[in-house]
């Protein structure tokens, strides 16, 4: 009885070695794949190639819920084991929960779209506080339980002994760790300590800027305190280039192709427009909105009624001054009220982080429509599809919920 007794406890070491072993996996390749997602430096390099990486994360994070479940079969029989050890018992319930919790958050962002922002919105924050709060567990707990799951047998003759691995499951899982959080937020890291000897590091996105344009927009007065009461949540800044800054010699803004009387201003010419103030929120498919956002500048109906418009035109291509993004939106959607070529966020410039000196706002889509750097509009005749609609992204972003 006893001997069957020590066998059962031997094979159950064995599976809960095995399904720690790839639980371990799982949490590096999400934390490695997550913290790319999350860091600038990355977005940037990445590019276009950041939708692989945000498919893999996804494929990783469906398939980590399978070890999960094969534990909780053996649960009850691992509980029993641990009798008297508080701690260990407190991990069986944690583990489990934290990955749980990570899967559950993670699905709700992956369907952002069916979810809506309300519900994505609070998915983020959880995610986020079991990256930055249940990741150091995660590590801690798989780090010191390695040794402990499948101990050898106590009483091994001299030459039975096995001879010690050359690179253990312990040093292994150190070394994805450690490249992990190299790869990932050392780059993120190096940049912040740039800014901060620049006296950058500490303000806000909304507040560094490194454009230089003369003479800056002066707010009107619904702008300056702004009426949506300042914008409430943050942004993050998401590029497929290095972010472009512009002065009054590389700046302008153009409308042509399919019209009547095409059009270039200077800064100073475009800063001298008549604006207009609206207050919108501001969806990102990732997760996140910032909610009552006063933005001033020009209807974009108003700009392309300055260049009259061709009758065959069907499609409003947007250039991003970066020289790489692009997008489109169709004269039905461009007819919008709030379609807004914008120039100011809160009563201030917008930032070249936020998309400034000049960025396009579409309240009612998700942001990436929302062109960055915007300084060209092409009127054209057939369907394009915008950057990310050329990675897998819908062409029209409509935001639900």
């Amino acid at each position: 009885m006893r001997n069957r007794r020590e066998n059962e406890e031997k094979s159950l070491g064995k599976r809960l070695a095995s399904l720690h072993n790839w639980n371990a996996v799982f949490v590096a390749l999400l934390a490695l794949s997550g913290l790319m997602l999350f860091s600038d430096f990355w977005k940037e390099v990445l590019g276009g190639a950041k939708v692989w990486l945000k498919w893999l994360h996804i494929i990783v994070g469906l398939a980590s819920i399978v070890p999960v479940f094969v534990y909780l079969k053996q649960a009850a029989k691992h509980w029993k084991q641990l009798d008297g050890k508080s701690w260990q018992r407190f991990n069986v319930i944690a583990t489990p929960l934290v990955l749980m919790s990570w899967f559950i958050t993670g699905v709700l962002l992956w369907q952002f779209n069916t979810v809506g922002p309300a519900v994505s919105n609070a998915a983020l924050l959880v995610h986020d506080l079991l990256t930055w709060i249940g990741l150091p567990y995660l590590v801690y707990h798989s780090l010191s339980r390695l040794g402990q799951l499948k101990e050898p047998p106590r009483r091994l003759s001299v030459l039975n002994k096995p001879r010690p691995a050359i690179y253990t499951r312990k040093a292994f899982i150190r070394t994805i760790i450690g490249a992990g959080l190299t790869i990932s937020i050392g780059p993120s890291l190096i940049k912040w300590l740039a800014k901060l000897g620049s006296g950058q590091g500490l303000q806000s996105i909304n507040q560094v800027d490194a454009n230089n344009l003369i003479p800056a927009p002066q707010p009107l007065p619904n702008s300056s305190p702004p009426i949506g009461g300042a914008a409430k949540g943050s942004f993050r800044s998401y590029t497929v280039t290095k972010i472009p800054w512009f002065t009054n010699a590389n700046w302008s803004f153009t409308i042509d192709g399919l019209v009547e009387d095409p059009v270039t201003w200077n800064w100073e010419q475009f800063v001298a427009l008549k604006r207009s103030v609206q207050v919108s929120d501001f969806h990102c498919v990732t997760g996140w909105s910032v909610y009552g956002n006063t933005w001033e500048g020009i209807p974009l109906k108003t700009l392309l009624e300055k260049a009259r418009v061709k009758a065959q035109a069907k499609v409003v291509k947007l250039y991003s001054g970066d020289g790489v993004y692009t997008d489109s939106l169709t004269l039905e959607q461009v007819a919008l009220d709030d379609v807004l070529v914008a120039v100011m966020h809160d009563g201030k410039p917008i930032t070249d982080e936020l998309g400034g000196p000049v960025r396009l706002i579409i309240p009612k889509m998700y942001a990436y429509k929302s062109v960055k750097w915007l300084n060209r509009i092409e009127l054209i005749e057939e369907k394009y599809i915008g950057y990310w609609g050329q990675r897998g992204y819908e062409n029209d972003a409509w935001v639900k919920g």
